[in-house]
């Protein structure tokens, strides 16, 4: 019985990256990495639909403006947190 091997994300995203170039074939990829070549097949499928995801995002490169929707957010959860208790009493 085989146990079962964990990978980093970076390794992960490696092999995938190198499948994803489509270079050499998945089982030459397999067998330099040491994992199944289903598994690098999946990989790389999880890193092709993945990728518009990565564009697709627009993030607020503001740090200002994300401290304060930061505080408003904790401000926000400490008045329901309030307004939850005072339900629990009455």
């Amino acid at each position: 019985m085989s146990k079962r091997r964990h990978h980093t994300a970076e390794f992960k995203a490696k092999v995938a990256l190198d499948a994803l170039k489509g270079i050499e074939p998945v089982h030459v990829i397999a067998a330099r990495y040491g994992v199944p070549p289903t598994q690098v097949t999946a990989w790389k499928k999880e890193i092709a639909d993945r990728l518009p995801e990565l564009f697709g995002k627009k993030t607020d490169h503001d740090p200002q403006a994300a401290a304060e929707r930061e505080k408003e957010l904790y401000r926000k959860i400490g008045q329901l947190q309030v307004e939850n208790d005072w339900a629990k009493k009455s």
